[in-house]
């Protein structure tokens, strides 16, 4: 079962909530641009970068982009830019000020990034001949890849975090310490579980549309 079959909400309201993800931030670039935030705008220009993967890949690529796929990419995207905001008359982002914030969007972060890997992993088990990955290796496989790519994204951060004090550039990333990093692959974790374990209900069609344009690229070079 899907989620939005037992929750009840229908892909008109996941596009609308989508949309209005979408026009808050640019709302929030407004007021990062008004404040002369370097973290808000640079990271709020990434979030709205990344909701346009969805309908890129759906018109350009003929990946089908189901409303609830759309919505989980943009809510990742959207969490993580007005937590680097917070409320628009505090000088505290909600990074900084609510204690779980980090750790939801690193949830939320991995779960897009490990049905990434999972639609890849499938999509070449299905096309790759003599090919076969089992459930229990696709479940470990998943998990491993969000930990690596946790890992890589806290290696990132802490070289942003160094390199912008070195120059005096704004904060776009921030580090909390070694506690927050542990946490923050948890919790990652916790994404990677989800995807693994529920990942076929909802990335199915995707894995399809990925393998058949895969079957096409190999036909037009006569392999």
């Amino acid at each position: 079962m899907r989620l939005r079959d037992a929750v009840g909400i229908s892909t008109r309201t996941q596009a609308r909530l989508s949309w209005a993800m979408e026009v808050a931030l640019v709302g929030i670039l407004l007021i990062g641009l008004y404040r002369g935030s370097q973290g808000v705008v640079v990271n709020t220009v990434v979030a709205l970068v990344v909701t346009q993967l969805p309908p890129l890949l759906e018109r350009d690529f003929e990946i089908p982009m189901d409303p609830a796929l759309t919505l989980w990419i943009t809510s990742a995207v959207f969490l993580h830019a007005l937590g680097t905001m917070g409320l628009p008359w505090s000088d505290l982002s909600f990074y900084e000020s609510v204690g779980w914030w980090d750790h939801l969007t690193h949830g939320l972060s991995a779960s897009v990034v490990a049905a990434v890997g999972y639609a890849t992993a499938r999509s070449f088990d299905e096309h790759a001949e003599g090919v076969h990955l089992p459930p229990k290796f696709m479940f470990v496989f998943i998990l491993l890849f969000v930990l690596a790519f946790g890992v890589l994204w806290e290696v990132l951060e802490f070289l942003i975090t160094e390199v912008s004090a070195a120059f005096g550039l704004g904060t776009f990333l921030t580090q909390y310490g070694l506690e927050d990093t542990m946490l923050d692959l948890v919790f990652d974790s916790v994404g990677a579980v989800i995807v693994a374990t529920w990942g076929t209900a909802h990335l199915s069609d995707v894995v399809g549309a990925v393998n058949d344009r895969v079957e096409e690229w190999l036909a037009t070079r006569g392999e």
